[in-house]
């Protein structure tokens, strides 16, 4: 493979306006793109996002409308999760069925400079879902072209003693999602597939065995430095100052960290900052004040601005993909406080941040209880931990440092040598 590729980077989700799997979609993206010779897909939807950050149509990127079977599709899955940010589990299967069509127009456009060889990798970056198949890895086989998929992540399975939270976020069909590994197109894809980047431990366990060679794991989530600039200079002296960042629903835990926390607020050793908005919010307003700071929702890159005051970020999720407001925290040199569960805990070593086992949720509350408890008393490792922490994100998770990573992948599929290994096992 030539020393800059000439790379295909298929991102249906990708804007730098958004949040979550959109911004993971773009910053990857484009991170790649800044280190080879390469040219974007995306949904129209994302168009102008592009246009405003700069971006070339035709040159940078190219959109894609596929909303005559999108929209239609997307209205029907926002009226099946019945709430709003609920049913995650359906809007999943919505976009199973719906996004292959967008692949069809992208082998319409671009199958023709795909089979003369113009690319040398087609990689998928999102969907990050690895329940949604590619049609587009068989037919980058057929024309010789490695195909590279993910960062796949998701499908972390409920805890045990949460079945009351997974009703309330309207998860119903989580109790059937391993039907997927039934779906069709989705044996074909892992077989067709160069390589595959495994966003977290539990994504790479359901890769079958005969595909693993292919895997190099890579957690999804990763760091603008030019975004979180600076470290946290939290106040010497006076309270423990610890900080929630998250939706106000069930499976974050917000009412898990104020009942952990409920004696060391009304004793005064501890205040904790809760930003986000969502159905949680006006209940716990109304049974939590003394020390508590509500926030609300607030925009991404004004978060950081509480975030700096802090002396720890509390974050108490059950059920957490990706865990990117851990790295968020980490890159402010602030230790994250976690449950030992799923994304987050992928991220996070005693050496920068704090877990509790997971447990039901009285187990939760008295280990983060147990934990605050403690740093209430004597808060000076954190201090260690934060710089460990900003360190951690510079030397693996800045989207610099990821694009690096997956240049290093698409060189692999040319060498005779073992999958590249990235990150501690």
């Amino acid at each position: 493979m030539r020393k800059s590729p000439r790379v295909l980077i298929i991102a249906e989700a990708a804007n730098p306006e958004w949040v979550s799997v959109p911004l993971v979609g773009w910053s990857l993206a484009t991170a790649i793109a800044n280190k080879c010779d390469a040219h974007i897909i995306t949904q129209i939807r994302n168009r102008d996002a592009f246009l405003r950050a700069g971006l070339t149509e035709g040159v940078d990127f190219t959109a894609i409308d596929s909303e005559t079977f999108a929209r239609p599709l997307w209205t029907i899955g926002e009226k099946l999760r019945m709430g709003d940010g609920k049913g995650w589990t359906t809007v999943q299967l919505i976009n199973a069925i719906s996004y292959p069509y967008f692949e069809r127009l992208i082998w319409k456009q671009f199958g023709p400079a795909i089979k003369a060889g113009d690319y040398d990798v087609v990689h998928r970056v999102t969907p990050l879902s690895p329940t949604i198949g590619s049609p587009l890895a068989k037919k980058c086989a057929r024309a010789g072209v490695p195909f590279v998929l993910g960062p796949l992540n998701g499908g972390v399975p409920w805890p045990k003693g949460f079945d009351a939270e997974r009703r309330r976020e309207r998860e119903w069909l989580s109790y059937l999602r391993s039907a997927y590994k039934a779906m069709p197109g989705r044996t074909a894809t892992l077989r067709h597939a160069s390589a595959i980047l495994t966003g977290s431990r539990h994504t790479a366990s359901e890769i079958p065995e005969k595909f693993q060679d292919k895997c190099v794991y890579m957690p999804e989530n990763g760091i603008d430095p030019t975004r979180f600039p600076g470290m946290a200079q939290p106040e010497k002296g006076g309270p423990l100052r610890a900080c929630f960042i998250g939706r106000m629903v069930p499976y974050k835990g917000p009412d898990m960290l104020l009942e952990a926390a409920a004696p060391l607020l009304e004793s005064g050793a501890l205040e904790i900052e809760m930003i986000g908005d969502g159905p949680m919010l006006e209940p716990l307003k109304a049974a939590h004040s003394k020390g508590v700071h509500w926030r609300g929702w607030m925009a991404h890159e004004d978060v950081q601005s509480v975030l700096k005051t802090c002396d720890l970020l509390s974050f108490p999720s059950i059920r957490e993909f990706g865990g990117g407001v851990v790295l968020e925290a980490m890159a402010l040199g602030v230790p994250p406080l976690i449950v030992d569960y799923a994304g987050p805990a992928e991220l996070v070593k005693s050496e920068w941040g704090l877990k509790v086992p997971i447990g039901n949720r009285d187990d939760i509350v008295a280990s983060f209880r147990k934990e605050l408890d403690a740093l209430c008393k004597d808060r000076s490792s954190l201090a260690t931990m934060g710089v460990a922490a900003k360190a951690r994100v510079e030397s693996h998770f800045t989207w610099e440092r990821k694009a690096e990573q997956v240049l290093q992948t698409y060189q692999w599929l040319s060498d005779d040598a073992p999958a590249p290994q990235f990150f501690d096992t």
